[in-house]
């Protein structure tokens, strides 16, 4: 039987999308994210880096079980595998692993060791882009953690927005927090975060690629130190 969800074109996610993102300006996180649960149902998954588990743990209030994907890079930190493995141990979700097409010892065999050193963007392209791409093919909606107060380049990140690279209804439930919001919420909650972010690290990449950050700098100057990098491609 089909269903509604599956009788949308592209053109009706797209304004679907649009509508939803004025609409939805000042609802709270869980309300964006009930909203998403009542709208696609599961064609809606959560993408999760493990830096915590603030917006898994609020889409299982919306969606029990619901579809929690992480990236195994392949050049992740061992904290970050071992929160992976906590959520989906002690929390109502089913955490999928995606992973690249190729080994890292195949990718240094074609292109070279270290090629994040040298190519950081064909690095993140081929171990974190390509594989969310083809891993988010059978959803209609995912959502990110992403928050204004991270980056100038996050500052006008909308709760639901269209992307269009994907073709996929994107929803940012916890945009508008702050840190101050994150850890209230941790707090109250008992949510898992990886033991990284007690350590100096105020945002968790792959190993290679990630250094703690120094006083003052925002969360994101721990990532692609000292190049004008400040993105993976996943989300622009």
């Amino acid at each position: 039987m089909t269903t509604v969800e599956e009788e949308r074109t592209t053109d009706d996610l797209r304004a679907l999308a649009e509508r939803a993102g004025r609409e939805l300006e000042d609802a709270t996180a869980l309300e964006i994210l009930q909203w998403a649960a009542k709208t696609f149902g599961g064609r809606f998954c959560v993408t999760s880096s493990m830096e915590d588990a603030v917006v898994a743990h609020l889409a299982s209030r919306a969606l029990p079980g619901v579809d929690v994907v992480f990236l195994d890079t392949g050049y992740h930190f061992p904290e970050t595998i071992g929160t992976r493995d906590a959520v989906g141990a002690v929390m109502d979700v089913n955490v999928i692993t995606l992973t690249p097409r190729q080994s890292v010892a195949e990718q240094d065999a074609e292109y070279g060791p270290r090629l994040h050193d040298r190519d950081p963007d064909l690095c993140c392209a081929l171990r974190k882009v390509k594989p969310l791409e083809e891993g988010l093919e059978g959803y209609q909606a995912w959502a990110t953690g992403l928050r204004r107060d991270e980056s100038e380049t996050r500052a006008n990140i909308p709760v639901v927005e269209w992307d269009e690279k994907r073709g996929k209804v994107k929803i940012s439930p916890i945009a508008r927090w702050s840190q101050e919001d994150v850890q209230t919420y941790v707090t109250e909650h008992g949510v898992l975060t990886n033991p990284l972010l007690t350590d100096g690290y105020a945002s968790v990449g792959c190993a290679p690629c990630t250094r703690r950050v120094l006083g003052g700098e925002d969360a994101r100057a721990g990532r692609w130190a000292g190049r004008s990098k400040t993105e993976c491609g996943l989300h622009g």
